[in-house]
């Protein structure tokens, strides 16, 4: 998650050069002018660190860091003046500034700044960098819709972290662990969220961790932590993601993608709450809370030996199913009308709305990458649309792909029909064969087609294709 700055500077110029410089160093960055404008932006944001000028045309920036240090110990403050010398770095220090800078300064001595609090917060053993932040974005009021499914998500989500408050309101016991199954882009790392922020460890770390992206020979390391010396290259100790989340919750994406040797030491730590970092003689203790999430068939997988079952079993304790995005209704609409507010805040657009031919072209729109390609969606359209009305146009709506077919099968049906009719049926013949050579291995049977693994089961839903039929 990329840090978000709050520069709060009198001189438009110069705020506008930073913003971009930061932007362009992989940070998100608004810019304000006045000491009123900067505290309404940082209620509104709660941004990760706050650049401050001293002489602002509405007061000076010392009364804004006292403004937000009287309320919240998390973000980063750092001081920008021309005037004032030592005393007023100190009386800076003394109201609750993390650092303080002296102009002329240099645009790349702003990102070191950056790049220092950012590495600091992260070391308060919360590598989300912002807790507040975090919990504004973890309740169970991020999850958006009104759907029976939706509303049934929730229900089971409140169910199980009102009887974890009960069951330990300190949040010293863990929770069982949770599995989360879903389609790419779905959401599953907000339910994740939820999970964590409603129950009684929120205000203890939340660490998420991408399985897919860990490299095969970094899993371990990356998850338990090393000694200095533990193998080449590792010069400093390291504390790994387990240790992070201690006394909090250790959020696993994409469990299935974790290679299967590393999987035997996950099982372990998760049935004796102990780890042992690489390179190290003793065990550690930890108290962690385990989610995991995947969008691959874990039940298949396991059958096929490409998942240790006893994990499966073990990280399932209690299992809750997100919805794909079109098989929610109405919505699709509500969710692409929080990201255009989102955006509107982003890009300084205002009065955007959908017209009416763009709700229906949503709700028509199969969705197969869930909420990320609807937020990709809006978040082009709010960038490129000319007027405040979102038309069809704006959305750019790409149909999906049609599977790669043998020459000799386009244009020719089952029964011998051209047209678009023959292609649908040369399509399905494909799925069914595919289907029935992997004994309904949906994973493999995608592999062998070259489509992903959620493009292939909504085309088997489009067919009416049930892989139970082909075990």
């Amino acid at each position: 998650m990329s840090s978000l700055v709050l520069i709060v500077e009198d001189e438009p110029l110069l705020g506008r050069n930073m913003k971009v410089f930061l932007e362009r160093n992989g940070y998100e960055a608004v810019h304000a002018e006045t000491v009123s404008d900067g505290f309404r932006l940082y209620l509104e944001l709660q941004p990760d660190i706050v650049l401050v000028d001293h002489n602002l045309g509405d007061g000076t920036g010392l009364s804004l860091i006292e403004r937000i240090r009287a309320t919240d110990r998390w973000s980063k403050l750092v001081m920008i003046t021309a005037h004032g010398g030592v005393d007023l770095a100190v009386t800076a220090m003394k109201a609750g500034a993390d650092d303080y800078l002296t102009k002329p300064v240099a645009l790349q001595e702003i990102v070191l700044i950056c790049d220092k609090l950012r590495e600091q917060a992260r070391q308060q053993n919360s590598l989300t960098v912002l807790r507040k932040r975090e919990e504004m974005d973890g309740g169970l009021d991020q999850i958006v819709g009104k759907s029976p499914t939706v509303l049934e998500l929730k229900r089971r989500i409140k169910s199980l972290t009102t009887a974890e408050n009960a069951a330990s309101p300190d949040g010293k016991e863990p929770g069982p662990p949770v599995l989360i199954l879903g389609e790419t882009g779905s959401g599953k790392e907000l339910v994740a969220r939820a999970l964590h922020f409603e129950g009684p460890r929120a205000t203890q770390p939340f660490v998420a961790v991408n399985c897919a992206a860990l490299p095969e020979q970094l899993v371990e390391s990356e998850l338990f932590g090393h000694e200095r010396g533990a193998f080449t290259g590792a010069t400093d100790k390291r504390v790994g993601l387990f240790q992070a989340a201690d006394g909090g919750t250790l959020f696993l994406d994409e469990i299935g993608e974790l290679p299967l040797a590393q999987q035997a030491k996950l099982l372990r730590a998760i049935e004796t709450m102990s780890i042992r970092p690489v390179g190290s003689a003793r065990d550690r203790k930890v108290n962690v809370r385990f989610v995991a999430a995947t969008n691959a068939l874990i039940e298949e997988r396991a059958r096929q030996s490409e998942f240790r079952g006893d994990l499966m079993y073990r990280l399932n304790t209690v299992t809750i199913e997100i919805p794909p995005l079109r098989e929610r209704g109405a919505d699709v609409v509500l969710i692409a009308e929080t990201f255009i507010s989102e955006f509107q805040r982003r890009y300084g657009r205002v009065g955007l709305t959908l017209s009416e031919d763009a709700r229906k072209a949503l709700h028509r729109h199969p969705w197969p990458g869930n909420i990320r390609e609807l937020r990709n969606v809006i978040q082009q359209a709010c960038l490129m649309c000319a007027r405040n009305e979102i038309t069809p146009a704006d959305l750019s709506l790409r149909e999906l792909p049609p599977l790669t077919l043998p020459d000799e099968t386009v244009g020719v049906g089952v029964a011998g029909h051209s047209g678009a009719g023959g292609l649908n049926d040369a399509e399905c013949r494909l799925i069914v064969d595919a289907l029935r050579k992997h004994a309904g291995n949906v994973t493999i049977a995608a592999r062998t087609l070259g489509v992903s693994r959620d493009t292939l089961r909504y085309r088997m839903e489009k067919h009416a294709l049930k892989r139970e039929n082909y075990l």
